[in-house]
């Protein structure tokens, strides 16, 4: 599998969408002058810039394993990135934020990695995710039903079930650490104009891993055979295609 599990091109044409969850989650982080700040899956840096914003005195890195996305990332000042994994990253010294934006879904066995990074806090420092809730959705669930059907020679391995907890989940595991935790869940109803709009919004992160394995005649038949699919599911309206979409929000302060 690629390294890259996400095609920035595809993925900034949803840019606002994908940036709402973002600031509703930052939204809720009650660090008032906090020193260090660690992005983990930065993505593009984009939203961690927006980390210097907020705390305009703390030294904010962000680091994500797509070499791709890294190259756009805006550095500069006491904003830095680097390439890491989030499954093999430790801070040389303790953080007093981690924010970990649509990220922590990629991982096998991140309900391990928390731990860890509660670990890495500095006293009274905070954890926050979020990460997307909707793998039993149609968007989800058809694609993983045509992987296992018509692409299963070719595709039926990458056909998981959710990989996320529900809220009360994390929270049993993060209050159990000793943290004071605030979890929570949202639905947005995102409008996506054009036409195959569902199958756009996930051409750029869900199918990716069944993309990078299929050669691109193969590509253009799997991508053909899930628009058929998504059509049905999420059918255009005059105003453009909704696409019900929900997220599961964690803080944590230890």
């Amino acid at each position: 599998m690629s390294r890259d599990l996400w095609d920035p091109a595809v993925y900034g044409r949803y840019a606002d969408e994908r940036a709402r969850p973002f600031f509703d989650l930052v939204s809720r982080i009650a660090a008032p002058s906090p020193a260090r700040v660690v992005d983990a899956g930065c993505g593009t840096g984009d939203l961690t810039a927006e980390l210097a914003r907020r705390w305009p005195d703390a030294r904010v890195h962000g680091f994500d394993s797509s070499p791709s996305m890294i190259a756009k990332a805006p550095a500069g000042g006491s904003l830095t990135f680097s390439v890491d994994d989030v499954t093999r990253w430790r801070p040389g010294t303790p953080v007093d934020v981690i924010v970990s934006n649509a990220v922590l879904h990629w991982v096998p066995g991140h309900r391990e990695l928390l731990p860890r990074w509660v670990e890495a806090l500095a006293p009274s420092g905070w954890l926050a995710f979020q990460v997307p809730g909707n793998f039993d959705a149609p968007s989800h669930a058809l694609v993983r039903e045509l992987c296992r059907t018509t692409w299963r020679d070719r595709l039926g391995d990458l056909a998981p079930e959710s990989p996320v907890d529900d809220p009360a989940a994390y929270l049993d595991l993060l209050a159990g650490l000793g943290c004071r935790v605030d979890a929570w869940e949202t639905t947005y109803l995102h409008v996506l104009p054009g036409d195959d709009a569902v199958l756009g919004w996930i051409t750029g992160t869900f199918l990716r891993p069944m993309l990078d394995r299929l050669d691109p005649g193969e590509s253009a038949r799997f991508l053909a055979d899930c628009a058929a699919s998504l059509r049905t599911a999420y059918p255009p309206g005059p105003y453009g295609t909704v696409l019900p979409f929900r997220r599961i929000f964690v803080i944590a302060q230890r």
